[in-house]
């Protein structure tokens, strides 16, 4: 019985430790989504029923702090609505560093790593991927990369990343 809680405590650790690591990926790629848009970016409308940025960027947030409520076994949600470019901003990363503390924690996950991957964080990756195409749709594009060569490190989940390793237009 030991032995088969041991295995199954290190199976946790690994996947508390890969979502920490997904969490670093969507803090680097989001980065370079974010920061570094023209002024008026957020409010860049592709058609006239789309999503700005800005409100994009404000639901990625919404999907961090549920995602930290269901880490702690609450399932709660809110629509924030949202704030400007530089706020949004600020909250994804601190939003990124609440889930990133809620993973570390020594307590166990309110809900199964799997469902926290498949439902917010999965969401989240893919919206940043919204945002870097609007960014190419208004002018004002994000530099392609290689990111199995970028340095992405599990807790690094601030504005302050590596330098890009391999970059192309």
């Amino acid at each position: 019985m030991e032995t088969k809680d041991r295995g199954e405590n290190a199976s946790t650790d690994i996947k508390r430790e890969f979502l920490r690591h997904t969490l670093a990926t969507l803090a680097y790629r989001g980065r370079k989504a974010v920061l570094g848009a023209s002024e008026d970016f957020g409010v860049f409308r592709l058609n006239p029923g789309s999503r700005t940025p800005v409100q994009i960027l404000a639901h990625i947030g919404d999907l961090l702090d549920w995602a930290s409520c269901l880490a702690r076994g609450q399932h709660i949600w809110k629509d924030s609505g949202h704030q400007a470019w530089d706020s949004e901003v600020t909250r994804f990363f601190e939003a990124l560093r609440r889930f990133d503390d809620a993973l570390k924690s020594p307590e166990a996950l309110g809900f199964p790593a799997e469902r926290l991957f498949q439902g917010p964080i999965a969401d989240a990756l893919t919206h940043v991927g919204q945002i870097s195409m609007l960014r190419r749709a208004s002018g004002n594009p994000v530099k392609g990369e290689n990111y199995f060569k970028a340095e992405i490190t599990a807790g690094r989940v601030t504005a302050e990343q590596a330098p890009p390793v391999y970059e192309f237009e």
